[in-house]
C-alpha cells in the first residue's frame, strides 16, 4: 500500500515515519514544494518520495489529509475522489479564524471536509494527540501497553481500512461513530491530547528547557477501554478550541 500525506508537519511527518517503519511506502507533500522535503525523505529513506498534494493524492491508496484547517479547500478534490481521505483537522479559531458553520454546530469540521470531498470518503483520526505521544506510543498487536485511538467516519468500509492502517503503524481503534459525532475527538474533550500526555514539565525549567522535556518525554498509553469511556463521557460545548504546544 502507498500512503499519501498532503501535509508534513509534526503529525504528517510522524505518521509518515511509522508507516515506512512498518513497512509501507510514502509519498510526502507540502504547499511549499517537493524540493523543501529532501531532508525528510532522505530521513525516510527508500519507501519514500516527495510530491505536490495533487500528486499525492494520485499516487496515494489511502490519503493523509493534515493541514491547517483553514486551508480545506486546497485540498484536491478530483484527485482524491474516490478515496479514503484521512482528515487530522481540528478547529482554532485563532489560527483559522471563525468558520460559521462550525461556531453554530451546523456541521463539525469533518463534515465541512466532506463537503469539500464528495467524492471522498472522510475518516477522522490523529486529531487528539501530540505528535511525540504518537511517536512514542506505537507497539505491536497484542502488546499490554498497546494504546487506541478514536476514528469517526460515514462509510464502514472506510473506518476498517483506516483501522486496518492504524494496526499497522501500532494502534488499537475505536469507532466513536459517523462525522456528525466527530466532535467526540475534538479539542475541549476527554480524550483530547491529556490522556496520552505525560502531565506538565517540571517547574523552575526555561522555554527552551520546557521544550526539551516535551520533545524526549514519551507519552501515557491508553487503553481501547479508556478511550470508549472517555469518548462516551463527552458533552458538546463550543466548537474550537486553543492551539496546542506539538500539534
Amino acid at each position: 500500500m502507498i500512503l499519501g500525506l498532503i501535509g508534513s508537519g509534526m503529525i504528517g511527518g510522524t505518521v509518515a515515519r511509522l508507516a515506512v517503519a512498518a513497512g509501507l511506502d510514502v509519498v510526502v507533500s507540502n504547499s511549499r514544494g517537493p524540493e523543501t522535503l529532501a531532508d525528510l525523505v532522505a530521513e525516510l529513506g527508500g519507501r519514500a518520495r516527495a510530491a505536490t498534494p495533487a500528486e499525492a493524492a494520485s499516487a496515494g491508496d489511502l490519503v493523509v489529509a493534515t493541514i491547517p484547517l483553514h486551508l480545506y479547500e486546497r485540498l484536491p478534490a478530483a484527485e482524491l475522489a474516490g478515496k479514503t481521505v484521512i482528515d487530522t483537522m481540528n478547529y482554532y479559531p485563532q489560527r483559522d479564524s471563525q468558520i460559521a458553520a462550525l461556531d453554530s454546530g451546523e456541521l463539525t469540521s469533518s463534515e465541512l471536509v466532506q463537503r469539500h470531498l464528495a467524492g471522498s470518503r472522510v475518516v477522522k483520526a490523529f486529531n487528539n494527540i501530540t505528535f511525540v505521544s504518537l511517536a512514542t506510543l506505537a507497539r505491536p498487536a497484542g502488546a499490554p501497553d498497546r494504546s487506541a485511538l478514536p476514528i469517526a467516519g460515514d462509510d464502514p468500509a472506510a473506518n476498517a481500512e483506516v483501522a486496518r492502517l492504524l494496526d499497522t503503524i501500532g494502534y488499537d481503534t475505536v469507532d466513536t461513530g459517523v462525522l456528525a459525532d466527530s466532535w467526540r475527538s475534538e479539542p475541549n474533550t476527554p480524550v483530547y491530547v491529556q490522556p496520552y500526555s505525560p502531565g506538565s514539565p517540571p517547574e523552575g525549567l526555561s522555554q527552551e528547557e520546557a521544550m526539551r522535556w516535551f520533545l524526549e518525554t514519551p507519552g501515557v498509553p491508553v487503553s481501547a477501554g479508556r478511550v470508549k469511556e472517555l469518548v462516551d463521557s463527552a458533552v458538546r460545548g463550543p466548537a474550537g478550541g486553543a492551539y496546542p504546544t506539538g500539534s
